[in-house]
């Protein structure tokens, strides 16, 4: 019986390591996603500059 409990507790343990190790991970990945997210919105906004900039531009151009 002693060994049952013992086997039981390290399977607790080793569940416990588990999840912790999986949400530090999940934390880690979320702020990687913030921050991929900031850098997409930083690239639309450059992408909108050049566009708006490209059809200016374009509008001097004599036909």
């Amino acid at each position: 019986m002693d060994a049952e409990f013992d086997t039981l507790d390290n399977k607790i343990d080793q569940f416990l390591r588990l999840c912790q190790r999986l949400k530090s991970e999940n934390r880690e990945l979320r702020l990687e996603l913030a921050s991929a997210q900031n850098e997409i919105k930083l690239l639309q906004s450059k992408v909108e500059g050049a566009r708006t900039r490209l059809h200016a531009l374009l509008q001097q151009i004599p036909e």
